[in-house]
């Protein structure tokens, strides 16, 4: 049996089965439902290919040449799934649609399993995808500036049952010139709105859902638009620590494990440290003194933090000061802070 299925029951019903985007390994790269394996019914080389013929010389000929790449394919998709399926189940979807996840589709019913296939396909994705991402959500700032521990204190809030979206964690970086560092490649922007969507999907709308302080981009990936100019709007809770403890908090972050890297970041931001600054820094970091590597780069990212602060007019901001680095304190804090103005 063949099921075609509209996004949300398709999401609804996929979500603890086997899913197979079928798309060439290029597409599912760029951008895919996160729970979905790739099963490329054409390849890169191969999509190039039929859609090269499909130009010159017309759809049978395309079709004939794709039936020639995929027929010594089939049995090798069916040993792929076997051992995966559950239920007798398996979904199934491509771009929009059409042939490719149809042709998959035909095979696996034939072979007795039951299949759900997306209707108008990754693209229809996409619309839901942008739909969650573009609502208008109860959101919670959290800021400070660099080393206040605000993505541990984000975490701490989600094992205290709050809704947070760890914006630098579903990016891959940490939003600074050394974000980086440490960190996996960073998906595409698309693929980071799919993520932040299935965590959005999660949530209840009426209650509020805590964030972290971003520019537009978080190293390469952009946030959407809408949702970053709602998050502008929203209260800001800017948590202050002590350079001591900021200090600190940066050296067992970066640390001596991350030495090649952090010199080329120090030299990345040259022109907003100056060069005699940078030269301090580096000198600094290559003797083994990370504290007053990270000191020197403070001066800029301190002086650019209290600055954006200061331009925005007309936001709630909350300051908040703490004199030790208690990360739950300061969540349970935070939540106490956010009851009283939600009043």
């Amino acid at each position: 049996m063949i099921n075609q299925l509209e996004i949300e029951e398709f999401l609804k019903q996929s979500n603890d089965h086997l899913t197979i985007d079928v798309r060439s390994e290029g597409e599912f790269a760029y951008g895919h439902i996160p729970h979905a394996t790739n099963l490329p019914l054409f390849n890169n080389e191969e999509r190039k290919i039929v859609g090269t013929i499909y130009k010159q010389k017309g759809q049978n000929e395309a079709i004939l040449e794709g039936l020639d790449i995929v027929g010594k394919k089939m049995a090798d998709f069916v040993r792929f799934v076997q051992p995966k399926i559950k239920d007798n189940k398996v979904f199934v979807h491509c771009w929009r649609g059409g042939m490719r996840s149809g042709s998959m589709a035909w095979l696996f019913n034939n072979f007795g399993y039951e299949v759900g296939v997306l209707k108008g396909g990754y693209k229809s994705y996409r619309h839901n995808v942008l739909d969650w991402v573009g609502k208008d959500y109860k959101f919670i700032v959290v800021g400070g500036r660099t080393g206040s521990g605000k993505t541990e204190v984000l975490l701490k809030l989600r094992e205290l049952s709050e809704q947070v979206i760890d914006l630098e964690g579903l990016a891959n970086h940490k939003g600074s010139a050394f974000g980086a560092l440490g960190q996996p490649a960073q998906p595409s922007t698309e693929h980071f709105e799919n993520m932040m969507a299935g965590e959005l999907k999660k949530f209840d709308l009426k209650k509020r859902v805590w964030l972290e302080d971003e520019s537009k981009t978080i190293g390469r990936v952009f946030l959407d638009l809408h949702l970053w100019t709602h998050m502008l709007q929203a209260p800001l809770f800017v948590v202050d620590l002590p350079l001591d403890i900021r200090l600190k908090r940066l050296v067992n972050d970066y640390g001596e494990n991350h030495m090649e890297g952090l010199e080329q970041s120090i030299t990345n931001i040259q022109k907003r440290l100056g060069n005699q600054q940078m030269k301090l820094a580096i000198d600094a970091l290559r003797a083994k003194d990370f504290a007053g590597a990270a000191q020197i780069t403070l001066q800029y990212y301190d002086k650019a933090y209290d600055k954006s602060i200061a331009i925005k007019e007309g936001r709630q901001i909350i300051r908040l000061s703490f004199d030790e680095d208690n990360i739950e304190q300061i969540a349970k804090v935070l939540i106490e802070q956010a009851k009283r103005i939600s009043k």
